[in-house]
């Protein structure tokens, strides 16, 4: 280690020598010019074994100790300085690399007195000016830094101490005893003296560095001349010495020692960053936040020329001190040298450098990107220096963006004409209701939300303002938003965090709560779903019932003889003989009876709906995606009222006739009946478990929480996206447990609806029983009457004639029957399940009449055995229902368990093996 330390000694000598020592001159002697070089080498190695001749020791700590002291009397009793000092004191301690820690706090603190030991050392008032920092050079300026200032009183007291601490030797010690095996450094003389390099060195030296002569060398230029040639150079300037060979290049002098080329090459690069700087400023490219970058630039930039007309003139009154006869024209005590100049450049060009950074970063960024960018600097960066710039810029930078903010939440205008704010408008928007215009006017974009908000944030300000656009343009208030943006308008600024959150949400909340109430009162939200629930979703039950009795002849006739006008007048006659007729002129205003799409073979009951019209602004809710709904749930509860009417009319006329008709025909038909009517019966009860179920169970259940969530949301505030997400959810809710969507793979609307044509055909084959039990009691009534009016008479009451007659009457009967006994068509049920009743064959008589019970029978217990097993399959699948009402539902209607569920097999789709057998 000392070997390799030693070595490093003579090569810094070496080198040290080669350029103070002068080269053999033309005139001169080689053994002269080795002498020469011989007295130096040897001089300088006298110096240096003197200051390593032992018998003295370093007191680092006592130097440390001395110094504490004086910092805390000359910090008035603060210990702030000292305990800096202490801080810095360990660090230095703690550096392996650093070997001479006494040496380094003797020159600190000779530096702080400002001299040497004759006071004049090169260490005086020049040094001490930089080390306090009278001469830095801020923003602002260039200090002179040749102040000086006397010390304190107290201090002469303890002149004599801190002489003795930092006494050139050190305090003295008694040497430390040397063993036999302590190590000893060897001194500098008994190594061997490095020899003068030859002229074949010096002359490949003089290539680089300019001439000497013997008395003191002179250079081409001058540092006084490149001091004058600096302000230009500075301002990206050309000048005589330092030109520009283009714009991104500096030209230095080439007859220059090393040392000036690196000053000149840290004063170039401002130089360099100032010109590229200037080129960005004066561009007109980008938006309104590029354009606020550039004038932040500018501002920086202009600062940057007061600090190089300070340094100009600085550099004006040194030069005007120069005295040819002192060395270098006295220029080290005129207070200004390239060195100084660096010094004070050095946090310009630091800042410099920074803008160059920022703006190479941001090339092809624009608006939220380009802040969030320069955020993300002052943020993630752990320089002081870098934050306080970035933070600086920022200011400036987001004025545009504030501005923007601004315009956006109190007028719901959008001031963006270079699309930099994160919210835009669409342009492939197309006004069709109000309904695209709150979901597709305007769109938030991710990537242009700049790091300063959060999103939750931004998705709070795109829906203030769109509120605001929604409440001038779609409900057509802009006076309201005119007088709020007067009243509640304040300006936003980078920095001020509080008042810009409680600015938001000051904004949300009576933005939301105005249009939330112009939603209430002026359109009358509540009573349109009402109205909708009522007559839509079959809620008022004497309008339904009305209406569809007071259409029951004209909707079983087909659809291509149906009238709108008959329509109408039909529902207008229900309105005002039903409670409806008490709502109010606005909402009967929007409800009306139309046609569906014809097809052939339809009839009334398949193409009837009604529809209720709901204008803007209200679309934004009833959406037309609602509104389709809307007519799925009516058709679908109307085909199920169609259905309970028809059974309903047909139980009523059997238990009518049980009496009087069916009871004179019990001992033919009495077990038939009996079957018919527990067919009835069951079918009856599955029509009104289905109805209660979906009226009660689904559609006032999911009700209850439309108006739950419409006043009391999980967000705490009433939005029209709380709405519009509230009635949404309503409505999949209905189609969902309603039994009108696929819940678990099942189509419940197809099994639903083959039930209902069942029911309808089975319903027919009871009307042409009750029509052959009528023909049969009329011909029982018919042969009484004649057989009494024979006996009274006097002759017999039957005769073969009478016979015959009675086939004849009997197949003129039962043709009857037959006729009345065809199944109805029905709403979009007009291909039976079950086949239907068959013409009679062969002759009259007996077996004509037997042939159609027959025939009666077996369509009846077809229909019978066919409605269980698909009411089976039904209760099957709402069994393993996830939902537990859809359980609750094949419970009510299987409560006696006549039925026995059974579920479906149904091929997966994504196993491609063959089902089992």
């Amino acid at each position: 280690m000392s070997s390799t330390r030693d070595e490093r000694v003579d090569n810094a000598l070496q080198q040290l020598l080669e350029r103070l020592v002068p080269a053999q001159h033309p005139s001169e002697s080689p053994s002269h010019a080795d002498q020469r070089w011989d007295d130096a080498n040897e001089l300088a190695r006298d110096l240096l074994d003197r200051e390593r001749e032992p018998g003295v020791a370093d007191d680092v700590n006592q130097a440390a100790d001395l110094i504490t002291r004086r910092l805390v009397r000359e910090g008035g009793g603060r210990p702030e300085r000292a305990g800096k000092f202490g801080g810095l004191y360990s660090r230095l301690l703690a550096q392996p690399v650093l070997g001479q820690k006494w040496g380094i706090l003797y020159f600190l603190w000779k530096v702080s007195e400002g001299g040497g030991e004759d006071g004049q050392d090169g260490l005086g008032q020049d040094a001490r000016g930089g080390v306090n920092g009278d001469e830095g050079v801020g923003r602002g300026g260039v200090e002179d830094g040749n102040g000086g200032g006397e010390e304190d009183s107290g201090e002469e007291e303890e002149e004599a101490v801190f002489d003795e601490a930092f006494a050139r030797n050190g305090l003295p010690r008694v040497p430390k005893v040397e063993g036999v095996g302590s190590p000893r450094r060897s001194p500098m003389r008994e190594r061997p003296t490095p020899g003068r390099p030859r002229p074949q060195q010096a002359a490949r030296a003089n290539e680089v560095q300019p001439e000497h002569n013997e008395a003191a060398g002179k250079m081409e230029p001058t540092e006084a001349a490149l001091l004058r040639d600096l302000p230009f150079t500075l301002q990206g300037l050309a000048s005589t010495n330092l030109p520009f060979s283009d714009k991104s290049s500096l030209k230095l002098p080439p007859a220059l020692p090393v040392p000036l080329i690196a000053l000149l090459h840290s004063l170039a690069e401002p130089s360099l960053l100032y010109r590229s700087l200037s080129e960005f400023v004066e561009s007109s490219e980008g938006g309104l936040v590029g354009q606020s970058l550039r004038s932040a630039v500018g501002l920086e930039l202009r600062s940057y020329l007061g600090l190089v007309a300070t340094l100009e003139g600085q550099i004006r009154r040194a030069l005007a001190q120069l005295d040819d006869s002192l060395p270098h024209a006295g220029l080290g005590k005129a207070g200004v040298t390239l060195k100084r100049c660096v010094i004070w450049t050095r946090e310009a060009t630091l800042g410099l450098r920074l803008m160059s950074v920022v703006v190479e970063s941001t090339k092809g960024k624009k608006g939220g990107e380009l802040i969030g960018l320069i955020h993300n600097l002052a943020t993630s960066h752990g320089d002081a220096f870098v934050y306080t710039f970035a933070e600086r810029l920022l200011v400036s930078i987001t004025r545009p963006f504030y501005n923007m903010l601004r315009a956006w939440i109190y007028d719901g205008e959008l001031e963006d004409p270079y699309r930099e704010f994160f919210v835009s408008e669409n342009t492939d928007y197309e006004d069709s209701g109000a309904t695209s215009v709150w979901e597709n006017k305007y769109l938030i974009k991710d990537d242009m939300i700049p790091s300063i908000v959060t999103p939750d944030f931004a998705q709070r300000v795109y829906l203030i303002g769109k509120s605001l656009n929604f409440i001038r343009y779609g409900c057509h208030d802009s006076a309201w938003v005119e007088s709020y943006s007067k009243e509640a308008s304040r300006e936003l600024k980078y920095g001020d965090t509080a008042n810009l959150g409680q600015s938001i949400d000051e904004a949300y909340k009576t933005v939301m709560a105005r249009l939330i109430w112009l939603m209430e009162t002026k359109f009358a939200l509540a009573e349109h779903l009402a109205a909708l629930k009522k007559y839509l979703l079959l809620g008022q039950g004497d309008f339904i019932a009305l209406l569809m009795e007071s259409l029951a002849s004209n909707l079983d006739r087909p659809a291509n003889s149906q009238y709108r006008h008959t329509l109408t007048a039909q529902l207008e006659h229900a309105i005002r003989n039903s409670n409806a007729q008490f709502d109010s002129p606005d909402v009967l205003r929007r409800l009306d009876a139309r046609m569906l799409e014809l097809s052939h073979g339809e009839i009334g009951w398949d193409v009837f709906t009604l529809e209720y019209r709901v204008d803007s602004p209200l679309d934004v809710i009833v959406t037309p995606w609602a509104s389709k709904q809307y007519l799925k749930i009516f058709n679908f509860l109307w085909r199920v009222k169609r259905v309970e009417f028809a059974l309903a009319t047909t139980w009523r006329r059997v238990q009518t006739g049980a009496r009087g008709v069916l009871g004179a025909v019990r001992d033919k038909l009495g077990a038939d009946w009996k079957s018919a009517r527990l067919g009835l019966a069951g079918m009856v009860h599955l029509v009104d478990q289905l109805q209660y179920y979906i009226l009660f169970e689904v559609i006032e259940a999911s009700w209850s929480g439309l108006q739950k969530a419409m006043q009391n949301p999980v967000s705490g505030t009433v939005t029209l996206d709380t709405l519009i997400s509230a009635h949404t959810a309503y409505l999949r809710s209905i189609t969902r447990k309603g039994l009108l969507g696929g819940a678990g793979g099942v189509d419940f609307t197809a099994q639903l609806h083959e039930l209902l044509k069942l029911m309808l055909n089975y319903r027919d084959a009871v009307d042409g029983l009750y029509s052959f039990s009528v023909a049969e009691f009329t011909k029982r009534q018919e042969m009484s009457a004649r057989i009494e009016t024979r006996t009274r008479a006097g002759r017999w009451g039957l005769t073969e004639a009478d016979g015959d007659d009675n086939d004849d009457a009997a197949s003129a009967g039962n043709a009857k029957g037959q006729g009345a006994g065809r199944p109805r068509r029905g709403e979009g049920l007009n291909e039976s399940v079950a086949p239907s009743l068959l013409p009679l064959g062969g002759g009259g008589g007996a077996d004509g009449e037997r042939n159609v019970l027959e025939q009666l029978r077996h369509r009846l217990r077809s229909l019978e055995v066919d409605f269980k097993a698909r009411v089976n399959v039904l209760l099957g699948d709402l069994a393993y229902q996830p939902d537990v009402d859809m359980r609750f539902l094949g419970v009510v209607m299987n409560f006696n368990n006549v039925y026995s569920p059974a579920r479906k097999r149904r091929p997966k789709v994504e196993s491609h093996k063959p089902p089992a057998a």
